[in-house]
């Protein structure tokens, strides 16, 4: 009895001493201080095609623009986007550029945890010092809202922050938007939308049972939270079903499909709160690297193959 007792001591202490491990493993860096003035406009054009406004806000409950979004569901737990709106208490009016840019950049908080996959953060890394500054000043002219939209509930042992740590390890990967020597100035900006700030592969690109991207970038995913399929983008499947550059950008501005049709689940969020506020140059930049079959062959395969 007594080894019995002293063995599940041990266990309990090694469990607890991993545990401890964890929380005290560092992530991240540092970066230097952000002193660029922002120009809130382009912010605002940024927050838009990064989707902040569309996941950030609960529209189907008319809630306040950036006060927090409505619960994700999803099989480790429910996820509520947080109120990103300047009041002190319930949004990140105490924040500073520097914690805006660790939180997009690298997905780490102002209190060194780290953020669930489900923010996107992966797909922000690039993100330059100006990025940051502009999205700063863009943040800045949202009236605060003090509330709070509701709470994060994940499951046990999800609910664990310090295991993200883990994960991050195994299965973080940073999207490649840089330019590409060679291609048009169309198709690059289209790949720095596409594989970042749109980031269209965290919806588009299936994932696997610890919720890391799939090898095959953009083959569609069965699997988004609250039961929603997101469909390929690949090229070849776009132009089987019928899509063209003209029709991908004008589905972008306006949710109708070739057939008629409109978009529905999250990408109707997508357009109303996104891609619909991007210039026409934009939209047809994203269409033509989508429908470019080089596009297939993506960074977003090429690491996770390394995976």
């Amino acid at each position: 009895m007594r080894g019995l007792l002293r063995g599940v001591l041990l266990v309990a202490a090694l469990a607890g001493g991993g545990y401890a491990g964890l929380r005290a493993w560092p992530i991240g860096e540092e970066g230097a201080r952000i002193t660029l003035d922002g120009d809130a406009r382009r912010g605002a054009y940024l927050a838009r095609a990064a989707g902040c406004v569309a996941c950030h806000t609960d529209t189907a409950a008319e809630g306040p623009a950036l006060a927090g979004g409505a619960a994700l569901d999803t099989p480790f737990g429910s996820l509520v986007p947080p109120n990103i709106t300047p009041d002190f208490e319930h949004g990140i009016g105490g924040w500073t550029p520097e914690d805006l840019g660790r939180a997009l950049r690298e997905g780490i908080s102002p209190d060194g945890e780290p953020y669930y996959p489900a923010f996107p953060f992966e797909f922000y890394a690039g993100f330059s010092d100006r990025d940051i500054a502009d999205l700063w000043a863009a943040l800045a002219t949202v009236p605060p809202v003090a509330e709070t939209r509701g709470e994060t509930d994940m499951r046990f042992p999800f609910s664990m922050r310090s295991g993200l740590k883990l994960w991050r390890a195994t299965a973080l990967f940073e999207a490649e938007s840089a330019p590409v020597l060679g291609r048009s100035k169309e198709w690059n900006r289209g790949r720095e939308l596409v594989e970042g700030a749109a980031h269209c592969g965290a919806c588009h690109t299936g994932r696997g049972l610890l919720g890391g991207l799939d090898a095959t970038s953009f083959g569609g995913n069965d699997d988004l939270p609250g039961g929603s399929v997101a469909p390929s983008i690949r090229a070849a499947a776009l132009k089987d079903a019928g899509w063209t550059a003209n029709a991908l950008a004008y589905a972008l501005e306006t949710g109708i499909t070739p057939a008629g049709d409109v978009f529905g689940g999250s990408m109707t969020e997508v357009v109303e709160q996104g891609t619909s506020f991007l210039d026409e140059a934009d939209r047809r930049a994203i269409a033509a690297y989508l429908l470019d079959p080089e596009t297939e062959l993506s960074e977003i395969d090429a690491l996770a193959q390394l995976r």
